[in-house]
């Protein structure tokens, strides 16, 4: 399931939205707070965000700026400010599309479809987990970030699955472990360890230096 982080100075459009996204079987978050919308973005993690130009304190095109320091999830601009320049600056500050207000839902469904589509669908599955703009697809074993690719093991993709599983959280090796136990080839404390090792070099290779996080004793985590 798709998650849409819908930031809309209208409240009232936000919510029609966000109702008619989750028939879909999108599943939705209307920002309230406008002083701070990376703190709604980070928490929910969205996988497409909705933005609205026009919003109190900072402006749709402080955000996309803002967010694509840290995340390349694609960007829908929404917006009554339809003129050449704000559609150009827009894609110019790293928008993906583009809607005028007011819209049909269905063109805006048919258009969220289409660029959730155009972003994920060079995986070859929509069976794809996301963290902090890393993909990892379930279908072939592949993370994919910043359009570059790096193939995993059997171990370390299903370590970074359950990891991303539980995002946030400390999984504990014994669990790892447990959940590695059909796998071909012995699986042990020190196995772990070292399928460990080989999928952080991996994470690094593609710029995602640190990304798992060790908790002595305990065992390990994304953040």
């Amino acid at each position: 399931m798709y998650r849409i982080l819908i930031v809309e100075d209208d409240m009232t459009i936000a919510k029609v939205l966000a109702a008619h996204l989750e028939k879909w079987g999108y599943e939705t978050r209307c920002a309230e707070n406008f002083k701070n919308i990376m703190n709604d973005f980070l928490d929910f993690e969205p996988q497409l965000l909705m933005l609205d130009i026009g919003l109190p304190f900072f402006n749709g095109f402080h955000w996309c700026q803002e967010i694509r320091k840290v995340s390349q999830v694609p960007i829908m601009f929404l917006s009554s400010l339809d003129d050449n320049m704000n559609i150009v600056m827009a894609m110019n500050m790293g928008g993906d599309e583009f809607i005028e207000k007011p819209f049909d839902l269905n063109v805006v469904t048919a258009k969220v479809q289409a660029l959730l589509r155009r972003t994920y669908a060079f995986q070859g599955s929509s069976n794809l987990l996301e963290h902090d703009g890393i993909m990892l697809n379930l279908g072939d074993a592949t993370v994919l970030y910043q359009d570059q690719k790096v193939e995993l093991t059997k171990n370390e993709f299903r370590i970074l699955q359950i990891l991303f599983e539980r995002a946030g959280k400390i999984v504990s090796r014994d669990e790892i472990i447990e959940r590695l136990w059909d796998s071909d080839e012995f699986i042990d404390d020190n196995t772990l360890t070292v399928n460990v090792a080989r999928l952080r070099k991996k994470l690094e290779s593609v710029g995602r230096k640190d990304m798992i996080r060790t908790k002595k004793g305990i065992g390990y985590m994304v953040e």
